[in-house]
């Protein structure tokens, strides 16, 4: 069975953890898997968003599957760790728009996943954190980084070191959760908000999330001219023309990223 399940609606990719029996638990061979799949989706043009999700009804992902830990090495422990980071971080640098949907637990490397894409929709019976502490480690795949750039170095800190579980009620409380939806109806909310997304210019979706993304990281003056760049790269394009024509003909525009 394929631990990685992948399909494309329109320009929606959306890439299922499929190992419901292990709660989406990720294992070295479901990482590879999920790191050929991203790379896929980098150099696919049609692609314009890319939704992430678990198998069944009650897991997005609990992280890293524990049964398989027990029985590696300590070097395998590392081989491990260290390609969950990279996988992570080539899914936080895709140029298109990412949202996780929650559908149920997401703990440890499941909420990394989940921090690593830019909007994250649950069910509003999920629960989530970074409870690593409480297996004495700690979040390896990005957790310590990504947390605290979304709610704040103190808020992060009390999450990790107690290892503390939200309901998708008090994530969304301290900005964590983009949505929170009835879990019967957590697929409708998602696809509407990925809907959303796509009616837009796919260029200026890529663009605007690079000058967002990477401007954050500089300072204002090198953000601002980050910002013109990505500006510029739109002004020659063939969706641009075609905006400025449907708004004169009362229209809806008719992308096709060029």
């Amino acid at each position: 069975m394929e631990m990685i399940h992948y399909e494309q609606s329109g320009n929606l990719a959306i890439v299922t953890l499929n190992r419901p029996k292990a709660m989406n638990a990720f294992n070295y061979d479901m990482l590879i898997e999920l790191e050929q799949i991203t790379e896929s989706i980098r150099i696919n043009p049609d692609i314009r968003a890319v939704l992430f999700t678990g198998a069944g009804d009650r897991s997005f992902s609990v992280g890293a599957d524990l049964k398989e830990r027990r029985t590696l090495t300590d070097l395998q422990v590392k081989r491990n760790v260290l390609k969950i980071g990279e996988v992570f971080t080539a899914i936080d640098q895709l140029p298109q728009p990412t949202i996780a949907m929650m559908n149920g637990f997401a703990f440890g490397g499941g909420m990394e996943l989940a921090l690593a894409c830019d909007f994250r929709i649950a069910a509003d019976s999920a629960l989530m954190g970074l409870t690593e502490t409480g297996l004495a480690i700690i979040p390896g795949a990005g957790g310590t980084q990504r947390l605290p750039r979304l709610i704040g170095e103190a808020k992060a800190l009390e999450l990790i070191l107690t290892a503390k579980r939200l309901t998708a009620s008090e994530a969304l409380d301290i900005g964590l959760l983009t949505k929170v939806a009835p879990a019967d109806e957590l697929q409708n909310v998602t696809f509407a908000f990925a809907d959303a997304i796509l009616a837009n210019g796919p260029i200026a979706l890529q663009q605007a999330k690079y000058a967002i993304k990477n401007g954050m990281n500089v300072d204002l003056q090198t953000g601002l001219a980050l910002e013109r760049k990505a500006y510029e790269l739109t002004i020659p394009t063939e969706d641009r023309l075609e905006a400025l024509q449907a708004f004169a003909e009362k229209r809806k525009p008719q992308f096709k990223g060029k």
